[in-house]
């Protein structure tokens, strides 16, 4: 069993930055790609960016490209997602999970999930 907790999230103005931390506890993540997903009320659980894990290989959304950057440091068993040029459209909830599969991008590929960290982008 592991146990993902997410920190980091908050309120900030368009514009702005945050950087997300996904800690994990019971079992080292250092051999599975580790993923982030945000849902917004109202909509599905969507793919945000994941990281293989040595971290050598990195998958992004389209709509996140250029912006968020996906990291982790296997020595801390911790995984972050540094968010800049912060949009509204980017307000959901941010979850992290954790994948047996490479290249994981869909949610039924991950098996493991976190509560969820709020952001949200004011205009």
């Amino acid at each position: 069993q592991v146990q993902l907790v997410e920190s980091g999230g908050g309120l900030v103005q368009a514009g702005g930055s945050l950087r997300l931390s996904c800690a994990a506890s019971g079992r080292t993540i250092s051999t599975y790609t580790m993923g982030w997903f945000r849902q917004a009320p109202g909509k599905e659980r969507e793919f945000v960016a994941a990281i293989s894990g040595s971290g050598g290989n990195k998958y992004y959304a389209d709509s996140v490209k250029g912006r968020f950057t996906i990291s982790r440091d296997n020595a801390k068993n911790t995984v972050y997602l540094q968010m800049n040029s912060l949009k509204p459209e980017d307000t959901a909830v941010y979850y992290c999970a954790r994948s047996p599969t490479a290249r994981a991008m869909a949610v039924l590929e991950y098996t493991y999930w976190g509560q969820g960290t709020q952001v949200t982008v004011s205009s």
